[in-house]
Formats: C-alpha cells, structure tokens, sequence
C-alpha cells in the first residue's frame, strides 16, 4: 500500500491530541461542505431562472427568421414562396409585416409595433399559448390582438365595438402639407384578443392580418417585412440555411431562436459567470482555512515527520502525505456538498418549499454539467491549497 496515502487517511480521520487543532480541521472541512453546496443551488437556481426565461421566447420565436440585410422590406413573389415550399424540412412558414405604429384610444396614446401575419402564423407559432384573454382575430374583420401591457396603459377591453382603436402611422413623404390629418394614414380596430407572454413583449407587438397591415402602411404585395419558419424535428439548420439563402436575390439575414434573442442570452450567461466567479471566490477564501489546519497539522505532528524520516522516507514523501491529506479533505468535502446540494435542488422540485409569489415557486434545474463543473472548481481549488500547504513542510523539521 502507498505508505503516504495510509498516512494522509489515518491523520485525517483521526484526533489530534491539540482540541485547537481539531476544532480547526472541522471548521475547515464544514466550509468546504457549505461551499460546494452553495455553489451547486446557486448554479442549479441559475439553470432554472434561464430555463423559466426562455421559455417564453420558446413559444413566441420561431425556430428561423428570415430579415432583410439592408432596409426595411425584402421581395418574397410568389415564385420564391412555391420554392420555399418545397424545401424539406420546413413544416411551415408565415410572412410577416412589422412597422412601429401609433395607437390612439379615447384620450391615451401608446406607441408600439403593428405584427401583421398571414393565416399560417398560428403553424408556426402557437398563438393559442399565448392568447390570455378571448380569441385570435378573424382575417379581413379589421380586427386585432394586443399585449396586455398595451392594454394595462390604454385601458383597453376586449370586443368594445362602442369605442374602436385607432391605429395610426405615417405616411409616405408627399411634399409639406398644412392638414395634420393628412399626413397619417388611419384605421380603426375592434381588439378580439389579448395577449400574455413577458414584460417586454406585452408593451410590444400588436397583431394583426397581413392584409390590413398592407393598406395601412401601403406596401405591395410583393414586399414583406419578414419570414418566421417552423422546422420539422431533427432536421439540420445548416442544410436549411443554404437551401434559403439561394432564393433570394438580395441580402438576407437567417436567425435561429437564440440569435434572436441574443441579448438575453448574453445577459444570462453573464450573470452565470458572475455569480460562478463569486462564489468560487468564496470558496477559495474557505480553502484558506483547509491550508491553516493542514500546517497546524504540520506542526502538530514534528515528531512523527521526524520519526518517519529516519525510518527511510525522505522529504517529498512527508510533503505528499499532508498534499493527500489536503487534497482528500477537500475531494471528500465537496462529493459530500455535491450530494446535499442535489438532494436540496430535487426536495425543492418535488416539494416547491421555496416561492417567488404565492403560486410560483423558485424555478431550480438539476443538470449533470453542474456536478461537473462544481466537482472540478473544488478539486483543482483543493489540489492548490494542498500544495501550499504541504510546501511547508522544509528541510528543518526533520533535523
């Protein structure tokens, strides 16, 4: 048996005749326990708080977006749209037509993105999760569906045939005119639906058919604003990719539902690695304590270094003794964090114990790279602290 490993086992497992010493090596291993278990929740409740984030992106995006590279509109005739038809592998498509427009309700205003769609949209986005109050709007009714941030700040019901919305935006430039009326192009909508999805949102988009977006702000029928694409499952985006790229004459742009939501993205990664880094930060000022009980131990234990030196084991034996002792401290430490973390994460999936509201409870998420990454930071952090630890160990005290 590797002498210096039984070494490292019996000094770590058993009692030293210092109390103070003991106390020490105690105190250590607990913060090595407590840091991995906080490492773990907090990465588990990161993981969760990103999945409970996207989710609402996952039912409002669409898998690919085709954009225009340059200007507002792109061409889509009907040649292109039978070729993207036939493209395996798109279960459907939907054109769309966006222009920022600006709404009038008794004596409010709000300015917001008019999102007129055609009657596949609800294939590729699935408009009935979404929909919190009502129905969707019928094509040709002149009919709409707003966010319910919009209607929170028009004071705005649903099926209010008395009082219509009026929806405004302007016209193209024909030369200075002294009739302010004439210089908007406006209609007027009865609001058959509201829609819920997230803060930002709600205050975004109102919807409405391709067709009555088109005479309101006056584009072709050649033009849109945009493609929204559904994608069979397990198809591959890049072959998809290339096989629309070359329909189109002009420069477009293809982005899938994470590109399309890249600033959040960011933002929670960001806030991942932030809190990782802290918390990783907390763990190695509680290795500091791991390295003081290690040379305590040191200390403590000048006689048997002595002893053993002169039974044949020289100095980088001795020093490998007190690096095992240190490194299996904090191995055995954080597995011992690792479990209790997982069983706080799984007792709160299954018991909800801890709510953001009344009826929310705090979204967590049990991933295997977690283990990973938690198991790794404590053990590379351990193998450092031990090798500080154990470099005191000098010439001098086997003399």
């Amino acid at each position: 048996m590797n002498f210096p490993l039984y070494i490292a086992k019996r000094y770590l497992f058993s009692k030293s005749s210092n109390n103070a010493i003991n106390i020490i090596t105690i105190i250590a291993a607990i913060g090595v326990v407590v840091g991995a278990v906080a490492l773990f929740i907090v990465l588990s409740g990161f993981a969760g708080l990103k999945d409970f984030s996207l989710q609402f992106s996952s039912v409002f995006d669409s898998d690919l977006k085709i954009t225009p590279a340059n200007g507002k509109t792109l061409q889509f005739t009907k040649n292109s749209e039978e070729k993207l038809k036939n493209i395996e592998g798109i279960e459907a498509f939907s054109k769309i037509i966006e222009e920022r427009v600006f709404l009038h309700f008794k004596d409010k205003n709000e300015i917001t993105y008019i999102k007129g769609v055609d009657q596949n949209f609800g294939n590729v986005i699935q408009t009935d999760s979404i929909l919190a109050y009502d129905y969707w709007f019928i094509p040709g009714q002149n009919e709409v569906v707003i966010g319910i941030g919009t209607s929170q700040k028009l004071s705005l019901g649903t099926r209010d045939y008395g009082n219509l919305l009026e929806i405004y935006v302007p016209k193209p430039y024909e030369g200075q005119k002294l009739d302010p009326t004439q210089v908007f192009n406006k209609q007027q909508v009865v609001v058959t639906g509201i829609y819920d999805v997230n803060l930002d949102l709600n205050n975004k988009y109102i919807f409405s058919d391709i067709d009555f977006a088109r005479n309101l702000l006056k584009v072709d029928s050649t033009s849109i604003s945009a493609i929204e694409l559904k994608l069979a499952p397990g198809v591959s985006e890049k072959d998809i990719r290339k096989e629309i790229e070359v329909l189109f004459s002009e420069d477009i742009l293809l982005k899938n539902r994470i590109q399309q939501n890249d600033a959040l993205y960011k933002m929670l990664n960001t806030e991942n690695i932030a809190v990782y880094l802290i918390f990783t930060l907390v763990l190695i000022i509680a290795l500091f304590n791991v390295i003081g009980s290690i040379i305590m131990m040191i200390l403590d234990k000048r006689k048997n270094i002595k002893t053993l030196y002169n039974m044949g084991a020289d100095l980088k034996d001795i020093r490998k003794i007190f690096f095992l002792q240190g490194t299996l401290m904090t191995v055995l430490g954080g597995l011992l964090g690792i479990v209790i973390g997982v069983l706080v994460v799984a007792a709160q999936l299954k018991f909800k114990f801890i709510n953001i509201t009344a009826s929310l409870p705090y979204p967590v998420k049990l991933e295997p790279i977690n283990i990973v990454i938690v198991f790794a930071t404590i053990s590379i952090l351990g193998l450092v602290a031990s090798k500080i630890a154990s470099s005191r160990v000098r010439e001098k005290l086997l003399l």
